[in-house]
C-alpha cells in the first residue's frame, strides 16, 4: 500500500499547560525543530483553549499546525461552556480533536456527538481529528473490532468521500492512555490500524479510505516509537506526555522520520 505523502507527529497537552507554559514550550520545539524540513512532516500540537490565540503568536501554521482539543457542533447557540467552530477559526487554529476516550469515557459523549462534530468540523474547513478505541473489557471479551467498526461507521454517517479525504483518525486504545496505561505492542496496534483501514476502504472506497491518516496514541514513548511507526497501516504518532517537553519531543521526531521515510 502506498503510504502518506508525510509522516504525522503530534501531541495534545489535556489540561496541563498554561498560556506562559504552552508559549515557552511551543517557541522551544520551533527551535528544536526549524532545521527538519516539513515536507515530509506534518507536525502538530493541541494545547488548552485558553492557550490557542497566544499559541498561534509564537509558530507559524507551516511549522507547526495548532488544534482544539473538543468542539460544540453548532456555530452560535445557547450551550455555555461550550466552544464554536467560529471562535477555535478566529485563534488561528484549524485542527480539531473529537471523541478523544476522555470526552468519551469521563464525560459520556456519545457516538453521535462526535459525528456531528466532525460534520461541523468539516462545514468550517477545519480538519477532524476523531479518536476511536475500545476499552480494557471490551478488549477482554473480544469485542475490540466491533467497537471500532461501530465507532467509525456511526462518526463517519453521512460524509461524502471528498468530505472523508479531510479528515485523521486516530486509534488510541483506553486502557493504553494516561499515566497507568500499558502500551500496546506493536502487533496489536498494526492489526487494529488494520480494522480501521478496512472499514474506511469499506465506507469511502479504496481511494479514499488509503489517504486517511490513521495515527496511533497510547502511551507512545521513545523506546517504542520507532517500532510503531514501521508499521504499514500506521501513519503517525498521537503522543502523550513523552512529547511534552520540546527535546524529548523533538529528539522523537529526528528518531522515527528518517524510518518512516525508509519504510
Amino acid at each position: 500500500m502506498e503510504k502518506q505523502k508525510k509522516l504525522y507527529l503530534g501531541t495534545n497537552t489535556k489540561m496541563y499547560k498554561t498560556i506562559a507554559q504552552t508559549q515557552k514550550f511551543l517557541t522551544r520545539l520551533r527551535e528544536e525543530t526549524e532545521d527538519i524540513s516539513r515536507e515530509k512532516l506534518e507536525l502538530f500540537v493541541i494545547p488548552s483553549y485558553t492557550a490557542l490565540y497566544h499559541a498561534r503568536q509564537c509558530v507559524q501554521p507551516h511549522e507547526i499546525r495548532l488544534g482544539a482539543q473538543n468542539m460544540g457542533w453548532e456555530d452560535t447557540g445557547q450551550f455555555s461552556g461550550e466552544i464554536s467552530p467560529l471562535m477555535i477559526r478566529e485563534t488561528g487554529a484549524d485542527l480539531v480533536m473529537i471523541g478523544h476516550s476522555e470526552r468519551r469515557h469521563v464525560l459520556l459523549e456519545t457516538d453521535e456527538m462526535e459525528r456531528k462534530k466532525v460534520a461541523c468540523a468539516l462545514r468550517h474547513n477545519l480538519t477532524p481529528l476523531l479518536c476511536v478505541g475500545e476499552t480494557e473489557e471490551e478488549k477482554r471479551l473480544g469485542l475490540s473490532d466491533e467497537r471500532l467498526r461501530t465507532q467509525l461507521k456511526a462518526g463517519l454517517y453521512g460524509l461524502a468521500p471528498e468530505e472523508a479525504a479531510k479528515l485523521w483518525i486516530a486509534y488510541e486504545p483506553v486502557w493504553a492512555i494516561g499515566v497507568g496505561g500499558t502500551p500496546a505492542s506493536k502487533e496489536y496496534a498494526e492489526e487494529k490500524h488494520g480494522v480501521i483501514r478496512r472499514c474506511v476502504e469499506e465506507l469511502f472506497g479504496k481511494e479514499t479510505g488509503r489517504k486517511i491518516p490513521l495515527l496511533y496514541g497510547g502511551s507512545v514513548h521513545g523506546e517504542n516509537a520507532p517500532e510503531l511507526i514501521q508499521r504499514e497501516n500506521i501513519d503517525g504518532l498521537f503522543i502523550g506526555r513523552a512529547a511534552w517537553q520540546a527535546e524529548s519531543f523533538a529528539s522523537i521526531i529526528r528518531t522515527v522520520l528518517p524510518l518512516w521515510i525508509r519504510k
